[in-house]
């Protein structure tokens, strides 16, 4: 069957050789499509190939049950990480300690169920951000640490260490007043320098809650950044932890894709571009590359809503700019890093 190129499918096989408009040969017959060879031939300008469907949906019904299904037993385990925060948080509070052994309580079933997960943006957009915020985040952070520290490479017990301490970095939050953390505007230069306060607070409490040195030292750091320009002492890349340098990438990513109070979450690829740039100088390039290249190829089969008012489905990346990839509306296909003009609003399950 010949069907236009902006239609085919990964797995569909070309049943005749095809050919660009000035008579370029770009595939040859037999050629099972994957997504780098349809962008060929898009590339090419092939408006249409002959092809024989790839016999995919019932898999891919499949694939999606399955996904469903491991998020759903997910879910109770995610609420228990933020429930437990914030009785960690809340003990911490009152007595500037927490019992150690809850955090091992918390985390340890939490990673067992990670360890399922390859699709992490649906687990990211699967997790209720109707709880505090503070409380979530750091559940998400945790998340985010863990597996940005196994994508780099580092061993399974490494990997839950660092997942434990990024859970923790925001425990000298507890100390910091209501009246700041709830704040719907800007910061004045006095309450932003007792925002900053929050990293040695958690420093101390951890400190004086474990024997486990590295924890207290992420709570320290997580704000510090590569060119020095971080705090609370604006220490040089050399002299920040690896796990520091992974959960600020958490953190990060996490802060700007949550709603805050003084502002509204952003779209997902949205945040990705902008840690991006931020690896460029600021964040870990390793941690951040790393945690891009994981994560972009998650959002193919998400669907989303345009500026336009369109609703969607994310087909393709795209090679010129990973951050603004072909939507099929149903209607038609959307090129974002072409129609500049066009974005995301949302990005939805």
């Amino acid at each position: 069957m010949k069907v236009h190129v902006t239609d085919l499918k990964p797995g569909d096989r070309l049943l005749a050789d095809t050919f660009s408009e000035i008579g370029l040969h770009v595939l040859q017959k037999g050629t099972e499509l994957d997504e780098e060879e349809i962008r060929k031939l898009m590339q090419h300008g092939v408006d249409y190939a002959d092809i024989e469907p790839a016999v995919l949906q019932p898999e891919i019904t499949m694939l999606h049950t399955q996904q469903h299904e491991l998020l759903q037993k997910t879910k109770p385990f995610l609420e228990n990480a933020v429930d437990g925060f914030e009785s960690l948080y809340m003990e911490a509070l009152a007595t500037g300690r927490f019992n150690e052994t809850v955090v091992d309580d918390i985390m340890e079933p939490l990673v067992d169920q990670l360890k399922e997960h390859k699709d992490i943006v649906s687990l990211m957009l699967c997790i209720d951000q109707n709880d505090d915020y503070t409380y979530n985040h750091s559940m998400q952070v945790g998340i985010l640490s863990y597996y940005i520290a196994s994508w780099l490479g580092f061993s399974k017990e490494e990997a839950y260490e660092a997942g434990r301490a990024g859970y923790l970095h925001d425990i000298g939050k507890c100390r910091i007043p209501g009246s700041l953390l709830n704040k719907p505007g800007k910061l004045t230069s006095e309450e932003f320098e007792e925002m900053k306060m929050h990293t040695i607070y958690g420093h101390d409490i951890i400190r004086s809650s474990s024997t486990d040195t590295i924890p207290a030292l992420v709570a320290l750091q997580h704000h510090e950044r590569d060119d020095s320009s971080g705090y609370p002492h604006a220490i040089d890349k050399k002299e920040i932890h690896p796990f520091s340098r992974i959960t600020a990438v958490a953190d990060v990513f996490s802060a700007m894709s949550m709603n805050r109070v003084y502002q509204s979450k952003q779209e997902l690829l949205t945040v990705m571009r902008e840690l991006h740039s931020m690896s460029f100088g600021k964040l870990s390039a390793n941690a951040t590359q790393a945690f891009i290249r994981h994560m972009l190829p998650n959002f193919i089969g998400k669907h989303v809503v345009l500026s336009t008012g369109e609703t969607g489905t994310i087909v393709m990346t795209n090679p010129a700019d990973f951050f603004r990839p072909l939507v099929n509306t149903g209607d038609r296909f959307v090129d974002l890093s072409s129609e500049r003009d066009i974005g995301i609003d949302q990005i939805f399950l």
